[in-house]
C-alpha cells in the first residue's frame, strides 16, 4: 500500500511519525488504522489510512470504529481511581466490603489493589461458562465471586486477561450505581467529547471496521502462554482462553460489541482513545488530581514470570508500564511494550495502544483492525511509539525504556 493512501495531519516536529504510520502499510501489513498523539492537549498527530472492511472495499475515515480489546482495560481502571479519588472507594480495603458475595472460598482478604495489579488469583473461571455468559456482566460476577483463586490472593501476579473487566466493573457497579460502561460514558467519555464506547449503540455499528485476527506462519514459534494453553488443558492459561472459545466470543458480531466486557470489548477511534488520555499528560485535568496521576503512573508489581503470560511483566495499578522482553527470543514475540518511565496505559491484543506521558505531556493512540503477533505490542506499534520518543528528543537506556 503506497503512502498516499496516509491521510490526515502531522506537525513538521513529528514527521518521523508519520513517516512509521506510512511503513506499516507499505512494509509490515496494515489494513486499516488511524493514530493520534496530542502535545500540551494539542493534536501533533492525526492520521488515518487502509481499508476498514475488506468486504466490501470500504476506506478507514477519520472516526472509523474498532474494537482495542484490553485497552479497555485502562478505562476501566480508570473509572476505579475516579471513585478512589473522590473518597468513595479504598484500594487497601477487601473487595467484599463493596461486594459481599465475593469474600468467600479464600477470596476473603483480597483487596481492590489486588484486583488492580492483577495478584488476586482470578485470571479464569474454573467451571462451565455456557455461551452468551461473557456478554452478561451479571452471570460473570457470579461466576468470579464464587471462584476459588489460582493462588493466596496477593502472593503472586497473573494477567487476567478478560476477568479484569467483571471483577473491577463490578466493584464499580457497587460503588457508584451505575454498570462499567454506563459510568465510562457517563463520568469520562462524554464530558470529554470522546468516542470511547463500552456498549456501542446500534446506530454507530455502521462505524466499526472488522476485525481480522492474526494467524500464524509456517515460521512461527509458539510463546510460552500459547505452549502451556495447547499441552495442558487443564492449566489456568488453556482455561483463560479456553473459556472465551467456550462462550463463543466473536469480537466482530454485534451482541459482542453491545456488551460490557471491561476486560476486551472496547469499541474507540484512535481520536476516542487519546482524549482519554490527554487529561492524564497534563496532570489529571476534570478527571483526577495530579496525586492520582502519579499513583497511576507508578509501577505496582515487576515480575520475572507472570502466573498467566509466563513472561515478565510490569503493571501499575490497572496499567501497563514500560516492559521489555526482546532479548528472551523469537518465543516472546509480541511480548513487549517500551515506553516512557511515566507513561503508563493499555495496549491491545493484536497491538493497539491508549497510554499517557505525563513527563513528557502526551496523549497517544493508536487503533487499527489487522492483528499482529502477540498480547503485547508487535512491530507496527512500537514504531510508532519509537517514532514518537525520538520526536521529542528522547533516547532507550538498556532497560528499554525511553528517556530524556
Amino acid at each position: 500500500m503506497r503512502e498516499a493512501t496516509v491521510q490526515g495531519t502531522c506537525h513538521p516536529d513529528f514527521d518521523l511519525v508519520r513517516q512509521e504510520f506510512a511503513r506499516n502499510f507499505a512494509e509490515r501489513g496494515e489494513l486499516g488504522a488511524s493514530l493520534h498523539i496530542t502535545l500540551d492537549g494539542e493534536a501533533v498527530v492525526d492520521l488515518w489510512g487502509g481499508i476498514a472492511d475488506p468486504a466490501s472495499g470500504r476506506p478507514w475515515e477519520a472516526d472509523t470504529l474498532a474494537v482495542v480489546y484490553s485497552c479497555t482495560k485502562g478505562i476501566v481502571a480508570l473509572a476505579a481511581h475516579i471513585l478512589v479519588d473522590r473518597g468513595l472507594l479504598d484500594l487497601e480495603a477487601p473487595v467484599s466490603d463493596y461486594w459481599p458475595e465475593f469474600g468467600c472460598a479464600g477470596k476473603e482478604h483480597t483487596t481492590v489493589r489486588m484486583l488492580l495489579d492483577h495478584s488476586a488469583g482470578l485470571p479464569a473461571v474454573d467451571g462451565p461458562v455456557q455461551p452468551g455468559d461473557m456478554y452478561d456482566a451479571d452471570t460473570m460476577a457470579s461466576h468470579l465471586a464464587r471462584q476459588r483463586p489460582w493462588w493466596e490472593p496477593g502472593t503472586r501476579n497473573g494477567y487476567h486477561l478478560v476477568t479484569f473487566g467483571w471483577t473491577v466493573g463490578e466493584v464499580v457497579r457497587r460503588v457508584s450505581g451505575l454498570s462499567i460502561g454506563q459510568f465510562i460514558a457517563k463520568e469520562i467519555a462524554e464530558p470529554l467529547g470522546a468516542d470511547f464506547y463500552l456498549g456501542l449503540p446500534e446506530e454507530l455499528e455502521d462505524r466499526v471496521a472488522p476485525i481480522t485476527v492474526w494467524t500464524p506462519g509456517p515460521d512461527y514459534i509458539p510463546t510460552p502462554y500459547m505452549l502451556a494453553m495447547n499441552s495442558r488443558p487443564d492449566s489456568v492459561q488453556a482455561m483463560a482462553m479456553g473459556n472465551v472459545l467456550a462462550a463463543g466470543v466473536d469480537a466482530n458480531s454485534r451482541p459482542f460489541r453491545a456488551a460490557e466486557l471491561g476486560g476486551m470489548g472496547g469499541v474507540a477511534s484512535a481520536r476516542g482513545l487519546a482524549a482519554l488520555y490527554t487529561p492524564l499528560a497534563l496532570g489529571g485535568g476534570s478527571l483526577v488530581s495530579n496525586d492520582t496521576v502519579a499513583r497511576m503512573s507508578q509501577t505496582a508489581v515487576a515480575t520475572s514470570e507472570d502466573a498467566l503470560l509466563l513472561i515478565p511483566t510490569r503493571f501499575g495499578l490497572g496499567f501497563m508500564t514500560s516492559m521489555d522482553n526482546r532479548r528472551r527470543g523469537p518465543r516472546a514475540a509480541g511480548s513487549s511494550v517500551i515506553l516512557g518511565p511515566s507513561a503508563f496505559g493499555h495496549v491491545g491484543m493484536g497491538g493497539s495502544l491508549g497510554m499517557a506521558d505525563a513527563a513528557e505531556r502526551i496523549g497517544f493512540a493508536y487503533v487499527m483492525n489487522k492483528h499482529g503477533e502477540g498480547m503485547l505490542l508487535n512491530d507496527k506499534g512500537q514504531s510508532l511509539v519509537d517514532a514518537t520518543y525520538r520526536s521529542l528528543g528522547c533516547r532507550t537506556n538498556d532497560p528499554g525504556v525511553w528517556t530524556r
